[in-house]
């Protein structure tokens, strides 16, 4: 009888059906996510035009939903660690489709702002949770790659979001763009067959034949046989799996990580509220916010695939120590007068290094905590990073109302991403996580 060391099986095994399927599913689901979260921005004008919203009110409603993201991140990561990451992947797709639909019938920025909430619980709950789930089953050498590639569906979502409100809010009305959330819900039966379950919760509900399914599909030249053993590394602790994100001299790297996350955020939203108001008041005369969101998502693509690209022959830290301080670079250098190409390049870049940093230090993140506080770990510095998403805007504001010179308020933005450079650098590097006493597979594997 042999002992099979399943992490080991998932890290050596080649690219198969069964990844293409969970990159699929996933990938999938945050496009939709993208999709909700960057509606608001689409139908803003036509809201405060319909509903006579002042600035602070539509910005009000516009937090709304990043306050229930920061919630959902934490809540939904720590739940599906006792849960399991496919139901509770399947609660937050339903929150967020639902309320979005039903958003659609808003009558008063209340009723709206309620349900934006209510969407972002649902939101900010998928994001740590597909996430952990491709870390746990990419192939080692491919990991940084696919979860960056997935993620990346984030900023699909945002461009398809706005190259829809193009054609539609101008002939439907804004209703419409919150109705096509029911696309999501029609393909959730397909979702519910297709995607699987985290293969440590699998093991920990003592579903063994379906771990044993799953392994086999993972590597099916590992000739698994039905009295071999499947083994995970032991459960650290069974406290509090926040308190475990402090254990076993971790303390210090998931305060850097929360520490980037919201430094990160803080750059990407107020970037993305303040950057076109910003550059008119320039006197540059770009057609459109519209063009920016674009360009700001086309980078954030390239980045992240990029750099994800970049870390599985690297390093996931020097390729975000080296981001942050081009994403800087980047802002310092759009408060000085350039060419309309060299404008537009830096825009790029910028989305390249703050949107494809998130998306990034999400896989850093996966990579760095043990299964079975994978989600917890995600769900916490995600859920912090908000507070940086409902800064960023706030910032953007406060520099527009000091009217500083041009550069000013373009050093005053880079000024998180040096911060975001240091906490990277202050990640321990040495820790591993613990890794089973079992012997390998086949070839992964001796007999006991």
């Amino acid at each position: 009888m042999n002992t099979i060391d399943v992490n080991r099986v998932v890290d050596h095994a080649r690219f198969t059906k069964f990844h293409w399927n969970v990159l699929f599913w996933c990938t999938l689901i945050i496009i939709f996510d993208g999709y909700d979260l960057v509606i608001y921005g689409v139908v803003l004008p036509l809201l405060m035009e319909q509903w006579q919203l002042s600035p602070m009110a539509a910005g009000a409603l516009g937090s709304a939903a990043l306050f229930g993201m920061m919630f959902g991140a934490m809540g939904f990561g720590m739940l599906s660690d006792a849960w399991g990451r496919k139901k509770v992947i399947i609660l937050c797709v339903v929150l967020f489709s639902v309320t979005t639909v039903v958003n659609g019938f808003a009558s008063t920025p209340w009723q709206f702002g309620i349900l934006r909430f209510i969407a972002g619980l649902g939101i900010g709950g998928v994001m740590p949770n597909v996430v952990a789930l491709m870390t746990e089953y990419a192939p080692k050498r491919k990991r940084s790659t696919l979860v960056a590639l997935m993620f990346s569906g984030y900023a699909v979502g945002g461009m398809m979001s706005a190259g829809l409100g193009i054609w539609i809010v101008p002939t439907f009305g804004w209703e419409v763009m919150f109705y096509l959330a029911v696309v999501p819900l029609l393909m959730l039966p397909l979702v519910m067959r297709y995607l699987p379950d985290s293969v440590a919760f699998l093991k920990k509900q003592g579903r063994e034949d379906e771990v044993r399914t799953i392994v086999r599909a993972i590597s099916p030249e590992s000739n698994i046989r039905e009295q071999d053993t499947l083994a995970l590394p032991p459960a650290e602790s069974d406290q509090a799996p926040v308190v475990e994100l402090f254990r076993n001299g971790r303390t210090m790297s998931t305060l850097m990580f929360w520490t980037a996350f919201f430094t990160c955020l803080l750059m990407v939203y107020a970037l993305g509220s303040w950057l076109p108001k910003l550059m008119s008041m320039a006197g540059y005369g770009l057609s459109s916010s519209l063009m920016f969101l674009m360009i700001l998502n086309v980078g954030a693509i390239v980045g992240a695939v990029g750099g994800g690209w970049l870390a599985d022959r690297l390093s996931l830290r020097k390729v975000l120590v080296s981001f942050f301080v081009l994403g800087s670079a980047s802002l310092i250098m759009l408060g000085h007068e350039s060419p309309m190409w060299l404008l537009y390049t830096l825009v790029g870049i910028a989305g390249a290094t703050t949107i494809g940093s998130q998306i990034l230090l999400y896989a850093y993140v996966a990579q760095y905590y043990p299964a079975a506080i994978r989600s917890t770990g995600l769900g916490w510095a995600s859920g912090i990073g908000r507070n940086g998403a409902i800064v960023g805007p706030l910032l953007g504001g406060a520099l527009l109302a000091l009217a500083l010179p041009h550069h000013m308020n373009f050093l005053a933005l880079a000024v998180p991403g040096a911060i975001a450079t240091l906490a990277m650098l202050l990640v321990d590097r040495e820790r591993k996580p613990a890794t089973p006493d079992v012997r390998p597979a086949t070839a992964l594997s001796g007999n006991t």
